[in-house]
């Protein structure tokens, strides 16, 4: 007798058979984490928000667990980023399910030209929304982060990580997860942890546990600084962390106590001390900082 397969809601077969046809194994070198189950992905989908109409990026697609669950969730249109060739014929067959829907773009997520697929979508925004690939999580986030002009190309950004790299872009000030991803993270946008995931979840199952994070930029930083300059100050402050600002800080100019003084900031802080409308603070004085001499703090 014919086994009967287990139906699903989009009418193709379940992930875990997909998955198995084509020999599809998650690569550790590619950081892919597969999550079989609909249900799972549809609550990642929903955590969106609205997709209907809506154009959604993705990164690291694989075989299309969550690509299927933004689709079923109302999204017009999802533009996928993979790297990973043996994963075409899956998503091959949700894009003939779902008609000029899905386009996939074969590429690496950390040479793509954001700026040219922002003009490429424009005047929409899209909704970035990811079970981002481990291994360039970080690197992808501070790409974004860091976009410019800002506000971004992108409206808002649903993104699974590590639960460490989540708590460490959610974290507050003196708390150990607190360092320079938080500050930018938080400073540029509304960042939320929304829910956990165990690592069962996944297949194969990783060594820790993952979490969803919510970004919602924020239009207007505030204070207002440019982001390398908070770039650099955090650099600093961090890159030393158990030493009080006034040493710290002598990487960026010669007499960091002036600096500090003419930021209203106790020179005798630590840098996980500070919070994030601080750091931006002492960033902007930064940018106007004179050159050529040291100013003696007043």
């Amino acid at each position: 007798m014919t086994p009967t397969l287990t139906a699903t809601p989009d009418g193709l077969p379940p992930l875990g058979e997909v998955i198995r046809s084509l020999a599809l194994d998650a690569r550790k070198s590619l950081g892919q984490n597969f999550i079989l189950d609909l249900n799972l992905t549809r609550r990642i989908a929903r955590a969106a928000g609205d997709l209907n109409g809506r154009t959604v990026v993705e990164i690291g697609p694989g075989p299309g667990g969550l690509t299927r669950a933004l689709l079923l969730e109302g999204a017009g249109r999802v533009l996928a980023i993979e790297t990973d060739q043996r994963c075409r014929p899956a998503l091959a067959a949700i894009a003939q399910r779902y008609p000029e829907r899905l386009q996939v773009c074969f590429e690496d997520a950390l040479k793509t030209d954001w700026a040219r697929l922002a003009a490429e979508l424009a005047p929409a925004r899209p909704l970035i929304a990811a079970n981002l690939p481990y291994n360039v999580a970080t690197l992808l986030l501070i790409a974004w982060l860091e976009s410019e002009p800002w506000p971004p190309w992108y409206q808002r950004m649903v993104l699974m990580f590590q639960k460490e790299v989540a708590q460490r872009i959610t974290a507050k000030p003196a708390t150990k997860a607190y360092g320079r991803l938080a500050v930018i993270a938080q400073w540029r946008c509304r960042a939320r942890l929304l829910f956990t995931i165990k690592p069962e979840a996944f297949t194969p199952p990783p060594t820790v546990a993952s979490a969803l994070v919510e970004f919602e930029p924020i239009e207007r930083p505030q204070p207002a600084c440019s982001v390398k300059s908070l770039g650099r100050v955090t650099a600093a402050a961090f890159g030393q962390r158990r030493k009080m600002l006034r040493q710290s800080l002598k990487a960026l100019v010669p007499d960091a106590e002036a600096l500090l003084a003419a930021a209203a900031i106790d020179p005798t802080l630590r840098g996980e001390a500070l919070g994030v409308a601080e750091f931006a603070r002492l960033a902007y004085v930064l940018e106007r900082w004179p050159t050529g001499r040291t100013l003696k703090a007043r």
